[in-house]
């Protein structure tokens, strides 16, 4: 099992918008084969700063998300709302 976390900053203008679009968009996520938990987590004192934290039986599963149709859609549309490039880190 593999934990992943992605530390992503949101302009300002955009923080209702991108946990709307978490929250609609979390069960798609969670159904994708292999994912078997994912949470939002904002950081404390910088409310435009988020953390994804999911799991994943493997690192296979995890790259087939980052190759399927429903994140090629959606993950080009929510980077126009990052005032950062995201960092992103994958755990034993």
């Amino acid at each position: 099992m593999i934990t992943r976390i992605v530390r992503l900053e949101i302009s300002e203008e955009h923080v209702v918008d991108f946990k709307e679009f978490f929250d609609r968009n979390k069960a798609e996520i969670l159904s994708s084969p292999g994912c078997r938990s994912l949470l939002l987590k904002n950081e404390v004192g910088h409310p435009n700063v988020f953390f994804t934290i999911s799991e994943w039986d493997k690192e296979e599963s995890l790259n087939e998300y980052r190759q399927s149709q429903f994140f090629r859609e959606v993950w080009p549309n929510v980077k126009l709302w990052f005032s950062a490039k995201p960092l992103a880190y994958s755990l034993k």
